[in-house]
């Protein structure tokens, strides 16, 4: 879910297709062959990744790893020792681009507590405080105030959008989350998940965001100690291309060569 529509993503795919699919229709692309370029194509020009894996699809913890490199031609280095995190009060299941993965697992839907498999850009920071207040951040930042939702609404022109309802006109939505009022809000940042354009009822408000301790769960986000998160704000950079890679542990392995991820 983003703030803000990634044009130029959504365009360089556009010319990916159209290279790698020469004469062929974009439409005449299966399934499988839309998801391998899609992830080749994000996994080759980012250069940070914060990687979540689950025991299963049911599990509702996990842990996380960051990796980095200089370039995207160089090899991932691990950055830190794996953290504890928590996701989906029913676990984790494929996400939009990704249904194709494998023949095995759940595949996400709004409402069902399972936070989104697959490879997703982290795109955007939001907290209480003002931007000048979180000067080492150096995403795009929102600050949440009183009058920020995140619409979970399937029918609304704004499903899956972080929007300030004082500015938009008319509300469409009978549904939303109001963020501003959720106290793990605090600091956190938006998965670009289901985002350009959203297909409705496949998952909405999908972030990275402050847990209620190990022992908790989450309606689909992925959530750990806030001292982490603070670190792992700060250290993504938009430059860089920032990307949660989220996966069974078993997923991991069967797909991490074709799509070159690093060795955990």
């Amino acid at each position: 879910m983003s703030v803000v529509i990634e044009r130029n993503r959504a365009k360089a795919l556009f010319v990916t297709l159209a290279i790698l699919g020469g004469c062929q229709s974009y439409y005449s692309l299966t399934p499988d062959d839309v998801a391998r370029i899609v992830t080749a194509g994000r996994v080759d020009i980012s250069e940070q990744l914060v990687v979540v894996t689950t025991p299963s699809w049911t599990s509702t913890i996990g842990k996380l790893q960051r990796f980095q490199r200089s370039t995207p031609s160089s090899s991932w280095t691990q950055i830190d020792t794996a953290v504890p995190v928590v996701v989906g009060r029913t676990g984790i299941a494929w996400g939009v681009g990704f249904d194709s993965a494998s023949a095995e697992g759940p595949h996400k839907h709004e409402g069902d507590g399972k936070a989104p498999a697959g490879i997703f850009p982290i795109d955007t920071a939001f907290g209480f405080d003002p931007r000048q207040s979180t000067p080492g951040v150096k995403l795009p930042y929102v600050q949440l105030l009183p009058t920020t939702d995140c619409v979970d609404d399937t029918a609304s022109a704004h499903y899956n959008t972080v929007v300030d309802k004082a500015s938009v006109q008319p509300i469409d939505w009978t549904s939303a989350e109001h963020m501003r009022e959720v106290g793990q809000y605090k600091i956190g940042a938006i998965v670009g998940y289901n985002a350009d354009p959203p297909v409705r009822g496949r998952g909405s408000c999908i972030f990275l965001h402050i847990w209620a301790g190990p022992d908790s769960h989450t309606a689909g986000c992925t959530a750990f100690d806030e001292a982490k998160l603070r670190e792992v704000i700060a250290w993504l950079d938009p430059k860089k291309q920032p990307l949660l890679v989220q996966l069974t542990v078993q997923d991991y392995a069967r797909l991490r060569a074709s799509w070159k991820l690093p060795t955990l």
